[in-house]
Formats: structure tokens, sequence, C-alpha cells
């Protein structure tokens, strides 16, 4: 977050600046420039960096940075009004029309204006992210023989055998595809899974993202309530024969919005139904790599005790890491396999080998271990402050589950309160908050909010950020 100001910081200031200069006249060094404002090598790379793809400056290597030439021209605007018609000429002999509205993940990956705390992130900060130990592991694999070559389009042995570790039970790694992080992976399942105009089973409330991919494949998400133990499987099964969907997706472990976790009965109910049904479980295992020191013994993916090849598994190690490090792996058994490989290969071809040979290093080294455990006590301490700073602060709202995994907490408002003015007011008192209507593709019982603890610098930002939010709240209930 400082870095990120100083630099924006720097840019402005050097804009105004430029006006000293002629077109085409030399700046000052960047030495000059470190000293001059106070700031880092870094910093001044990047703030010119950014003024040079405004146009303003123009960098040559070995000479420095000038003042760019003002361009002769501004060519008139085209006419695209015709693309309203022509993306739009298909949607009526579309069961269900196509949409993709990337408005609820782009809450969680904008970043906000100078001075906002992100109670809005989806990743962890970066004091949080291993960055030492990435640059290190990236170093090594640059060295490798064959780095920069064309690798499986499956992923490499290596990794798939590692991925295929984690998860347990009988997988093998012929049955993982390594894949451009867990949306990626998403995605591809659905399009292998459910035809355009099928419905697909989600939990209520649910990972926006989730919905976004759904939609924008022309799929009918269809929500099946939980609570505190998961998805219910009575429910599940009632919205199987009622709507004759064949795919399921669901997050056993730290639910994101909720956080709860799918309880021991339940997990073998909800592959028992799918199973009945003809259907799949695509299991979203995001978080299992952020589990809090204080969650005790975990319970193995479901896709580690399924012979009969009902769960797709979906893993990433972007989570964990850093938002960079796309990369992550879809597990398989059976026929479906092929029919996943071959959506992921016309898709992408392949994850870059580089980005792959990384990974493998990351998580072979001592210090992936050490990153794991100094996140899982981060988290819990963050999770702390922010559940008794909302205790404190804002007693109104209801948490009703503290999760011992994840990032995130998951807020009930009063039924008196407007959650899109909350929202507002709170990004006005300088704090960012996810609004929960996003997380429902259909009615929602309440307005709720969700806050990250893991995007901020640390514990006092926490503190700070729930006393804005406080403000905000004072605002609309006076």
């Amino acid at each position: 977050m400082q870095e990120r100001s100083s630099v924006a910081e720097l840019a402005n200031s050097l804009r105004r600046e430029l006006n000293r200069y002629s077109p085409g006249e030399k700046l000052p060094s960047s030495r000059t420039l470190v000293e001059r404002h106070r700031v880092s090598p870094v910093t001044v790379s990047r703030a010119l960096a950014q003024l040079a793809a405004e146009g303003l400056v123009t960098t040559r290597p070995g000479a420095g940075a000038f003042r760019s030439r003002p361009r002769t021209g501004t060519p008139a605007p085209g006419d695209t009004s015709w693309q309203e018609v022509a993306l739009s000429a298909d949607s009526a002999q579309e069961l269900v029309p196509r949409s993709v509205d990337a408005s609820g993940v782009l809450v969680t990956l904008a970043a906000p204006h100078t001075g906002v705390i992100e109670f809005n992130g989806g990743y962890l900060h970066p004091t949080l992210q291993p960055e030492r130990a990435l640059a290190a592991a990236l170093a090594r694999a640059g060295r490798r023989p064959g780095a920069w070559g064309r690798p499986p389009t499956d992923g490499l042995p290596e990794l798939r055998e590692w991925f295929a570790r984690e998860i347990g039970g009988t997988v093998t790694a012929a049955e993982v595809l390594i894949t451009a992080g867990g949306q990626s992976a998403i995605t591809t399942a659905l399009r292998a899974l459910a035809p355009p105009g099928a419905p697909v089973l989600v939990e209520s409330p649910t990972y926006p993202g989730m919905l976004a991919v759904a939609r924008a494949a022309g799929l009918r998400p269809v929500p099946v309530p939980a609570d505190a133990e998961g998805v219910r499987p009575d429910l599940l099964a009632a919205a199987f024969r009622a709507t004759g969907a064949r795919v399921f997706v669901g997050q056993p472990l730290f639910q994101n919005p909720t956080g709860a976790v799918l309880a021991g009965e339940r997990r073998r109910e909800v592959v028992r139904i799918a199973r009945e049904a003809g259907a799949f479980v695509v299991e979203d295992d995001f978080a299992r790599r952020l589990v809090h020191d204080d969650a005790g013994q975990l319970p193995a993916p479901l896709a580690a005790d399924d012979p009969d090849g009902v769960v797709v598994h979906v893993c990433s190690l972007t989570k964990p890491t850093s938002p960079s490090l796309r990369v992550g792996a879809l597990t398989a058994r059976g026929p479906v396999l092929e029919r996943l490989r071959a959506i992921q290969v016309v898709d992408s071809f392949f994850v870059p080998r580089p980005l792959q040979e990384a990974a493998l290093e990351l998580v072979g080294s001592p210090a992936w271990s050490r990153h794991l455990r100094a996140v899982s006590a981060e988290l819990k301490h963050r999770r702390d402050t922010m559940t008794a700073a909302l205790a404190m602060n804002l007693p109104d709202l209801l948490l009703p589950h503290v999760p011992s995994g994840g990032y995130h907490l998951w807020l009930r408002l009063p039924d008196t309160a407007d959650e899109p003015a909350l929202v507002a007011a709170a990004l006005r008192a300088g704090v960012a908050v996810a609004p929960g209507r996003p997380y429902f593709c259909a009615e929602r019982p309440a307005g709720h909010v969700r806050l990250s603890f893991a995007g901020v610098a640390g514990p006092p930002e926490i503190a700070e950020g729930v006393h804005r939010l406080r403000t905000a709240y004072e605002e609309l209930t006076r």
C-alpha cells in the first residue's frame, strides 16, 4: 500500500514538473530523482514507467528519460454503435442469454484510492506474500535446463505429482491437469460439464467469480441454501430433482463468503446425492492453505475418497502466495478427464513453463512450510483483531460464524440497514468493503457485507478500518 501511494505521489509530482522541459529534453537522472524526492529507485522506475505508459515521457535504456513530443493530431472517434446489435443479436435464440458481469469480481481486484483501507481485497497483502521465496524460486527456475521450452500440455509431471500428493487418497498424477489458477480451472470445468442453457447448482451465498463464469457460459445458477455446517443435503437433493441439473459447485472448506466447513456426515451425503443424480461435484478447494493455526486437523478433500469420479477437484497456489503466481490444478478421473483436457488445450495450450518451474521450486523449498506456518499464525491474529474490533464498535452487525480458515468475515446487517448505502458511506469514510448482493444468484435473505483481513498492512490498519466503518454506520443510523 505504501509503495503504491509513493509511486502515485511521485508520478503526480513529475507530471507537474514536465512543463519545465522542452519536448525531447532529458529529465533528471534516476539517481537525482531518488535524492530529490527521497524515494527508492524502484519507486522512481515505476513512476517513470507510468508516465511512459501515458505517453508523457520516453525512456531509452542507458540514456535516461525524455519528455515526449506532443502528438500532431487526434484521430476522429469511430462509430461503434453497431456492436450493440451484433452482441445482442443471438440472445433471442439462447435459452439463457450469456452475460458477462464482472462487477462482483472487480470489487476484490480493483486497487483502492490512496488512503482507503482495503477490506474488500481477495489476496494476501504484500507483507504476507513470500516475496523473497518467490524471487529465489523464479531465479532457480530460470536456470533449469529447458526452462523456456514448451511444457507438456497437461503440465510438468513433477508438479502434477505434487498436487496429487497434496489431495491424497488414491489420486494420481495422471488425473491432474495444471491450470492457470483456480478461476481458469473453474471455467474449464463448467464448460466441460454443462451445456449452454443448463442449470448449475451453487451454494447460496457463493463466490461471485464462479457465478460470473457460469453466466458467461450461458448456464443458469440455481441456489442451494447453506448453513453453519455447509450446504444442506436435503435441499441439494431437492434441487437436483427439481432442475435435472448435472453439476453442483461447492467449497467444502472455509466457504467463500461464510467461512463454513462442510460437516463430516454431510460430506458423504453430498457425494452420494450427486452420484445418484448422475451429476458431478466441482470441489473448489481454494482456502486449504489459508488455515488458521487454531483450526485443528482439516478434513481431506472430497476428491481423496471418490473412486467413482463424481468429484472434479480445483485448487490453486495463488491465494497463499501472490495474485501473479497463477498456477493451479484440475483433477478428475474417468472419461470426463479427456473432455477437460481438450477444453484446456483449446483455450490456452498450456501454462507457461517458467511459471510451473517456479511453482515447483517454491513448494519444494524449506521456505514453503515456513511461509505457510507464518501465514497461518498471522491470519488468526488478524481474524481475532477484526472480530474484537467489530464486537466493540459495531455490535449491531451480526457475525454468525467465526471461521478457522480463509481471509474474511461475513456480516449480516440489521433489517433496517441499507446495504448499498452502507457500502457507499464506508468508501466516503475511507474504507472499502465488499457488498453482499453479488454473492447471491437469486433473492437474498438480508443485507450483508464481507470484510477481508488479509489485504491490509496489519492489525493497526484493521482497527482503524473498523473505526471508519463505524463512522459510516453511524452516519446512516442517526
